[in-house]
């Protein structure tokens, strides 16, 4: 499988070539950019540590590498301020975004091929791409609160000195401000979170909120964060790659789950090698529910706004 990632002279486009080239699973990574020499230097960098890794091709270019690529990789965009919201990132990053998909589309596309959004702000963008490129709207997939899930779990194990990777609690909805913790179905090694010891109810809000604060505070701490975002799109496209069907809160445009249309938000969503396989309407609690729902409402007045200035 070939991946190429858009944007891969960046912090996260970097990080995730990085994370794919250590899973071993593409055959093909071609990392582009606006800066090409940029773009050959890391791919040459990365392609001088694969004799200790894995048996894969290696490229930096341009959109050459778009026609025969199995899934396309956004991650091209401003970066976002310590103080700024990823919804006010939209006019800064709208008319980058929109030059991309004009550029992917005009190289063109595989039919089958996936397109991976992760460029803020991750949902409307999602949906734009979803209505401009022309492909299945299953094709298109926003990274979602993917990030923002293994965010959170990270926190709660850490407070509660549990192994990470048997601790599993999601976020759904938009992957910003209105983002909803599902503590309905948070576990820690198959126990409710509640029965773990150490759990206690006056850890929730905290978690939380450092969870929702996690990206202004590692851009505050080092300018931009990289590694976790580059592991949540391997999980992502690995999920692809593999036909894993794999179960992973993505965002995609909604025609009905939970109520909610019109809108790409994340919700549990089965993802296989023809992208979205299904979107699981999972049991909540209703203010759960009410969350997502609240979430989409929100997304939808910016999407309006969006849509009429790219129209």
């Amino acid at each position: 499988m070939k991946v190429s990632i858009i944007g891969a002279g960046g912090l996260v486009g970097s990080c995730a070539a990085y994370a794919l080239q250590c899973g071993g699973i593409a055959s093909e990574l071609a990392l582009l950019d606006v800066n090409q020499e940029m773009a050959i230097g890391q791919a040459l960098d990365l392609q001088h540590g694969s004799p200790s890794v894995a048996n894969q091709v290696i490229r930096g270019g341009g959109y050459e590498h778009i026609p025969d690529s199995d899934v396309i990789c956004i991650t091209a965009g401003l970066r976002r301020k310590p103080d700024e919201s990823r919804l006010d990132l939209i006019n800064r990053n709208t008319d980058l975004f929109m030059q991309i998909l004009t550029d992917v589309k005009a190289a063109g596309l595989k039919q089958s091929a996936i397109v991976l959004v992760v460029s803020n702000p991750v949902d409307i963008l999602t949906y734009v791409a979803a209505e401009k490129l022309g492909l299945p709207v299953n094709q298109v997939i926003g990274l979602g609160t993917q990030l923002d899930t293994i965010r959170f779990c990270s926190l709660i194990a850490e407070q509660l000195n549990a192994p990470p990777t048997q601790t599993k609690a999601l976020i759904l909805g938009e992957h910003g401000e209105s983002m909803v913790p599902i503590w309905s179905s948070a576990t820690i090694a198959g126990l409710p979170l509640d029965k773990y010891p150490g759990w206690n109810p006056s850890l929730a809000n905290q978690l939380f909120t450092r969870t929702r604060g996690s990206g202004a505070e590692v851009i505050k701490r080092k300018g931009g964060a990289g590694f976790a975002v580059g592991i949540a799109i391997r999980d992502v496209i690995d999920a692809i790659a593999l036909d894993k069907r794999s179960v992973l809160p993505v965002s995609s445009v909604q025609s009905g789950c939970y109520g909610i249309r019109n809108v790409a938000l994340s919700v549990p969503t089965v993802v296989g090698r023809s992208g979205v396989v299904d979107r699981l309407e999972i049991d909540l609690w209703p203010k759960e529910i009410q969350g997502i729902r609240s979430s989409g409402s929100a997304l939808r007045k910016t999407l309006e706004k969006v849509l009429a200035r790219v129209s």
